[in-house]
């Protein structure tokens, strides 16, 4: 059993994809935990065939569910690595984690893999969307779910990091071949989305990282969510969707990619306005009636 790191996995009806990714680090011979939303599909079968210890949690948002995964698991070993059901460690990652001794990192607490996003069977090279950098390994006890965000999550570790830009993981949900699940999900995520911000606006939410530049992938993520923030609702979408397309070149990815462009950065962003103005419109009417 490998000593160095273990696995920890979201599922929620994930027969799709769950074989997918417990293939692709099978060689790894790592302790693996799932912790599930309650599947109703053969999530849980798959699991046990691949000897996952697994645990069932209702799920509320992506940053609770993690919060609680890397609570509730006993994990052993002194790095864990988060993943979505639907990723896939590529053969240059694997190669990388094969080769993972933690002495040779201990100057760092997180590691940053290389993600290659996928929609519709296209990699969606450009429009911002790679090199995309994400916080995936951390050390055990260290690395914690940032649960200032509501929708859009990402796991925090205090000091250095490290970032391996070969690493690549495969991230391709295969529902969302079909455009109504894929709005029916963003659908809900912009509620999420739309009600976080009204919190940000109240002063009732912050920022877990440091909004920084020149910073680490994530600080600098935070340093333009605060440019976001100030723009203009209902402005913003068409500005951000301009920026991907022409500025970032997405119009190079192709039809899918350019849908993904205008789904993803425009029609979900201005949805996301719209319930905005919709949610602090309630608010004054309640205020004006009270």
């Amino acid at each position: 059993m490998n000593k160095e790191f273990s696995f920890v996995i979201l599922t929620y009806n994930e027969e799709i994809h769950l074989p997918r990714l417990l293939a692709s680090i099978s060689e790894l011979n790592a302790p693996t935990y799932i912790l599930d939303s309650g599947s109703t599909d053969s999530t849980i079968e798959i699991a046990n065939e691949f000897k996952a210890e697994v645990k069932v949690n209702a799920f509320e948002n992506h940053p609770k569910q993690w919060d609680f995964a890397l609570k509730s698991f006993n994990i052993s070993t002194p790095w864990t690595i988060g993943l979505d059901a639907d990723q896939i460690v590529t053969p240059e990652l694997l190669l990388l984690l094969k080769a993972f001794k933690s002495e040779d990192y201990s100057h760092v607490n997180g590691i940053y893999f290389n993600r290659k996003n996928y929609f519709k069977g296209t990699w969606i090279k450009y429009g911002g969307f790679y090199p995309k950098y994400l916080l995936k390994m951390f050390r055990t006890g260290i690395g914690y779910s940032d649960l200032n965000e509501n929708m859009d999550h990402r796991f925090i570790v205090t000091g250095e990091t490290s970032i391996w830009k070969n690493g690549h993981i495969i991230e391709e949900n295969l529902k969302e071949n079909e455009i109504s699940f894929w709005i029916t999900k963003h659908n809900k995520y912009s509620d999420l989305t739309a009600h976080e911000e009204v919190e940000r606006l109240n002063n009732l939410r912050g920022q877990s990282n440091s909004a920084k530049f020149w910073g680490n992938p994530d600080q600098r993520i935070a340093y333009l969510k605060k440019i976001w923030w100030k723009l203009p609702l209902g402005l913003r979408p068409f500005l951000y969707f301009s920026y991907r397309i022409i500025f970032k070149l997405g119009i190079l990815d192709g039809s899918n990619g350019i849908l993904f462009h205008f789904l993803q950065g425009f029609w979900f962003r201005l949805i996301v306005d719209v319930k905005i103005k919709e949610i602090l419109k309630s608010k004054t009417i309640n205020s004006s009636k009270n």
